[in-house]
């Protein structure tokens, strides 16, 4: 039962990092259980775990929704997960290891060469290579709590930033900020590698409305 759980927990996980999901989208129980070949129990229960973790909504009318959140939970979460980014990258900065350095680099020339070849065009493809950045940086921390505690409050996220994306100009400012961060960490300057993240991370209150407003 477990294992089904978990495998239903993944999947509905996934749907919210693929965009599938998107806030306010009703998880669907019974294409779950078809799917995956499951009872109604695993099902259930992933949906009881995913709404602990606040990832999730029960209604009475609706049944399961992604969390969608207020003006004020999203300001309040992103507040938080500025936090979070910002310390993953000064942490970084102390203890950056060859092989993350490598990937560090790796995943910054992907940005920028995404941003040189298409500007704004394919903002879905750059989402992904900006999750890959920011996965990077939150493993070269070496802080596991950490690490699961950004991936949480991402997930809360991510449609927005996907979303953020879309608007003119905001990949090729992403990366030349990506640059900016790793050429920090890579100094090994840890409170200056902090605060860039936490400003690339951060959105400001119109931004947040109009990100807001888009997703409906």
């Amino acid at each position: 039962m477990a294992g089904q759980t978990d495998t239903i927990i993944t999947a509905i996980l996934d749907a919210i990092e693929s965009g599938a999901l998107n806030p306010g989208g009703v998880i669907e129980e019974q294409t779950l259980i078809t799917t995956h070949n499951v009872s109604r129990t695993p099902v259930r229960e992933a949906l009881i775990q995913l709404e602990t973790a606040g990832l999730i909504r029960r209604t009475p009318r609706k049944g399961a929704v992604v969390f969608k959140p207020t003006l004020e939970e999203f300001l309040a979460i992103l507040e938080v997960h500025a936090k979070l980014e910002g310390q993953a990258a000064g942490l970084a900065a102390r203890r950056l290891s060859p092989s993350h350095h490598a990937a560090l680099e790796a995943a910054v020339v992907a940005c920028e060469d995404h941003a040189a070849r298409l500007g704004d065009a394919e903002p879905d493809q750059y989402y992904q290579l900006n999750l890959d950045f920011h996965r990077v940086v939150a493993e070269a921390a070496g802080n596991p709590f950490l690490l699961d505690m950004i991936k949480m409050n991402a997930r809360k996220l991510m449609a927005y930033y996907r979303a953020r994306y879309h608007y003119a100009g905001v990949i090729a400012a992403s990366a030349r900020e990506h640059r900016q961060i790793a050429d920090l960490i890579t100094a090994r300057k840890s409170a200056e590698a902090e605060a860039a993240m936490e400003a690339h991370v951060h959105f400001d209150h119109v931004t947040a409305l109009d990100l807001l407003a888009a997703l409906g």
